[in-house]
């Protein structure tokens, strides 16, 4: 038996109402089901993300320390296995085994130790991200993936209705001009396969190799659409400037087009935040202000 972490069912309630409840009373019995089927047995409390139950394992066959990835399957996580296959341990966390049918994942240990959160130089974690995204990105999507084609067009439908309820005019005028640099990339929006999310918390290390990417919510499209998360992580407004310069030089990407797309990050959090009654986020609107 294992312990649901409260923290994870709190989350799943709020994000995915019945679904999410229903997906946290059967963790356990799902739990037990892929033990029994892969032949693992447990080592270790569980952990858990934002969506995820991470079940610490060993597989017996072997003796191959694993974790167990359990996730209530959307069109964010169902993608994931097919990224982790095509890298293939290369720059990411490799898998071991996978459930279609569940998205249940087995995937090697990692460090949660050596989270590149604590680094201690903010510039050299940047860095990380930076080369990482480099390495993962130089991959083509696999046919059927989300589009950032199909997205970009969906938040720009959106966004009327969203500026309407916007009160603050200069506010409302900075996410306008997202939107408009949106429109100025969209007709390109790029093949490569994404990680979407790779952000410090997601970055682990491990003794194979110094770092690899963790909790890929992959898709195809431009590279500069991954470049927010290490924008927006441990912010530092006097820092935007040369973390963006710094990843557009390392991926070798168009300083435009990669300005245009990550003020697409911008418009895509605050059509999600305005669509919930939430206020924009102070940090978001800052960094949007020094790209723009």
């Amino acid at each position: 038996m294992i312990d649901v972490p409260e923290e994870l069912a709190e989350t799943q309630e709020k994000t995915n109402g019945a679904a999410g409840r229903a997906f946290i009373t059967d963790l356990p019995r799902l739990t037990a089901t892929f033990l029994d089927r892969w032949d693992l047995r447990l080592d270790g409390p569980p952990m858990h993300g934002m969506c995820a139950l991470v079940v610490p394992v060993v597989r017996t066959t072997d003796n191959t320390p694993a974790v167990l990835k359990l996730q209530l399957l959307d069109d964010e996580s169902e993608g994931e296995p097919i990224a982790l296959r095509i890298w293939n341990g290369d720059g990411a966390v490799r898998l071991l085994d996978h459930d279609d049918e569940t998205g249940t994942m087995l995937l090697e240990r990692l460090d949660p130790a050596r989270m590149l959160t604590y680094e201690p130089d903010s510039r050299k974690a940047v860095l990380v991200i930076a080369r990482l995204l480099a390495h993962l990105t130089a991959t083509p999507a696999p046919p059927g993936m989300r589009r950032l084609a199909d997205i970009a067009a969906d938040m720009l439908n959106r966004t009327p209705p969203v500026l309407d309820r916007i009160t603050d005019p200069t506010d409302r005028r900075l996410i306008a001009d997202c939107a408009a640099a949106v429109r100025e990339v969209m007709a390109e929006p790029g093949d490569r396969l994404l990680h979407w999310d790779l952000h410090f918390d997601n970055v682990l290390a491990t003794d194979r190799t110094p770092w690899l990417a963790i909790d890929p919510k992959p898709l195809a499209g431009d590279p500069a659409f991954d470049l927010w998360p290490a924008l927006n992580n441990r912010f530092d407004p006097d820092e935007v400037h040369w973390r963006f310069d710094a990843m557009t030089e390392v991926l070798n990407l168009d300083r435009e087009r990669a300005r245009a797309w990550t003020l697409g990050r911008l418009l895509q959090n605050a059509v999600w935040e305005v669509e919930e009654g939430r206020p924009l986020q102070a940090d978001d609107l800052e960094i949007a202000r020094r790209l723009r």
